[in-house]
């Protein structure tokens, strides 16, 4: 009688354990939103716009500061999360600067840099380093001298892709020009930091 009651008891501990998990599997859970684009790929060609603002020091001078803007185009090559690229792009300044009689600007620079990333799904931080160039320009009195230099830029940012074609990005970039001679205004380079947001389209 003992060992039938036992029984009898482990299979009605059985049923209520039973009907209690078939309860709790019926209870609706929290909906969690998959990411955007859980496979999200940063593969190809894409070209884009950017506008940001530009400070800069003028060797054994002053600073230079003002609005800066342009294009940007490039190529991706994805491993996994990790995606390795490069990128040029092109930009026009009104960054300049009065030092005595004589005004000092930089109304176009560009870049040519590699870019090398992490991307988690359809956002990526990515360092970058590369060849610069650009141009300078001393006024004084009516007169304008102009020369180009070269040098070169790093920076890194972030960039968020918002459909499987566009994508916008903040980025920073240190841009390092050598010294070019001015008779106007001796051996002159400068060294800028741009804080700049762009878009991008993929082919």
């Amino acid at each position: 009688m003992r060992t039938c009651a036992a029984t009898i008891g482990m299979v009605a501990i059985c049923l209520t354990v039973g009907a209690a998990t078939a309860r709790a599997a019926d209870i609706p859970r929290p909906y969690t939103a998959p990411p955007p684009y859980p496979t999200y790929r940063w593969v190809g060609p894409y070209v884009g716009l950017n506008l940001g603002y530009q400070s800069a020091t003028v060797t054994n001078a002053g600073d230079l500061n003002g609005i800066t803007g342009g294009l940007q185009g490039g190529y991706n090559w994805q491993l996994g999360a990790f995606v390795v690229g490069a990128e040029a792009d092109l930009q026009g300044s009104d960054a300049d600067g009065r030092f005595a009689a004589r005004q000092f600007s930089n109304p176009w620079f560009g870049t040519l840099r590699g870019r090398v990333g992490y991307a988690v799904d359809n956002v990526m931080l990515y360092a970058t380093f590369g060849f610069a160039y650009g141009g300078g320009r001393v006024d004084m009195n009516g007169i304008h001298e102009s020369h180009a230099h070269v040098g070169w830029a790093a920076g890194g940012g972030m960039e968020v892709g918002l459909t499987p074609n566009w994508s916008v990005k903040a980025e920073y970039l240190f841009v390092d020009l050598s010294d070019q001679r001015y008779v106007l205004f001796g051996n002159t380079g400068f060294e800028s930091n741009i804080l700049r947001l762009g878009a991008n389209y993929r082919f």
